[in-house]
């Protein structure tokens, strides 16, 4: 079975204009990266666990945000090594500088034999979809597609 992971991608108006959260990987190899280097709060689905479900977690796990409010399925889109990725669109409101995020560790620098803690997410930020488009990894992009589709036909995820 190929690996899934599952994510909400939440967005705000303002000025009328529409925003999504992204969040920026955190760890040494994103550090310098900016373009490519943003995703939806995301991550993978445990076994036996509903994507659903691992979307509310991994948000919470990555943000410290609790899913809130009305969450509408995005079509699910399989990444280039073939794994599922899974997506809500939620309406929302959170400021980007009171996120938390869960740690991970790992060898750094590289075989120098010692373990270090970094931070899953190192900053989300409001962007504008255009912005956006630009800032997400490549793969997830086609959500902010859906979202766009869905807010022009009148539909409020």
């Amino acid at each position: 079975m190929p690996k899934r992971s599952a994510g909400i991608l939440l967005y705000r108006e303002r000025s009328n204009q529409l925003e999504v959260l992204l969040v920026h990987f955190g760890g040494p190899f994103w550090a310098r990266k900016d373009r490519g280097a943003w995703s939806i709060p995301k991550g993978e689905v445990e076994p036996n666990e509903e994507p659903l479900a691992a979307a509310q977690r991994e948000l919470e796990e990555e943000t410290g945000v609790i899913a809130s409010g009305e969450l509408r399925p995005l079509d699910p889109i399989r990444q280039a090594g073939g794994k599922m990725v899974f997506a809500w669109a939620m309406r929302g409101d959170v400021d980007p500088g009171s996120i938390t995020s869960n740690t991970f560790t790992m060898e750094w620098p590289p075989n120098s034999g010692k373990q270090q803690e970094f931070p899953e997410v190192d900053r989300a930020q409001w962007f504008a979809v255009d912005v956006a488009d630009e800032k997400i990894m490549t793969t997830q992009a086609g959500f902010i597609a859906q979202l766009r589709a869905l807010l022009s036909r009148g539909q409020s995820p």
